[in-house]
């Protein structure tokens, strides 16, 4: 029966060395590949998106364009890591749709559907718009260790990550309005952004100034989040 047959293709193996030495490695590179998957798994963050939406490669303009072309503000946030005052800037309170892109190098960085009100009096999100576009790095500039974030083409200082967020990652991305742009819906064709029109179906044109509304009634209620 089976038991019989069993023993004969064991004798058929071992009696054939290369045989044998093909099923190992073929052993092998299945284990290898199940945990390479599995690895690729454990790489993504909980609730963040898998698969980016656009490959396109952004770059930083040289220094002396940038001083032109950006506010005060906009260059001493992101070239020198300044930090501008909360409830007295262009988005915290912004409700647009939008992709949110590095005020720098245009690289998109968030996504109006993960902004949340965080009370902070900066804008807020709970995940980067797709993978590979936003880094992190330690900051101890202020005696404490915190997590710095940074746009990975043009390495603008965009603002910190905290672990205090909302699902679907438990994360808060406190951004300063300085270090980005609102591209509203109704244009993400037209500046070069349609791969990014899938995130809003369904969503409602414009209602507020690309601008945002800047300086807007701080909220009453206290907030124990940090910057």
């Amino acid at each position: 029966g089976n038991s019989g047959h069993g023993a004969a293709e064991m004798q058929r193996w071992a009696g054939n060395p290369r045989l044998l030495l093909i099923l190992i490695l073929g052993a092998l590179s299945g284990c290898r590949s199940s945990n390479a998957a599995a690895s690729d798994q454990a790489a993504q963050p909980k609730g963040f998106r898998a698969v980016a939406l656009s490959s396109r490669a952004y770059t930083k303009p040289s220094d002396a364009v940038l001083r032109r072309a950006l506010t005060a503000m906009q260059y001493e946030v992101t070239q020198n890591e300044r930090t501008e005052p909360p409830f007295h800037n262009a988005y915290w309170d912004n409700h647009a749709a939008g992709l949110y892109v590095d005020v720098v190098t245009g690289e998109p960085l968030f996504s109006s559907t993960d902004k949340f009100d965080s009370g902070t009096g900066w804008p807020s999100f709970t995940r980067p718009v797709e993978p590979g576009r936003v880094v992190d790095r330690p900051d101890v500039s202020l005696g404490g260790v915190r997590t710095e974030v940074r746009s990975k083409a043009g390495g603008s200082h965009l603002g910190h990550v905290f672990d205090d967020g909302p699902a679907p990652t438990g994360l808060r991305y406190c951004i300063n309005s300085a270090a980005i742009r609102l591209v509203p819906v109704e244009k993400l064709d037209a500046e070069g952004y349609a791969p990014y029109r899938a995130l809003f179906e369904g969503a409602k044109p414009t209602t507020s100034p690309a601008g945002g509304s800047a300086g807007g009634s701080k909220p009453t209620s206290g907030s124990a989040r940090t910057r």
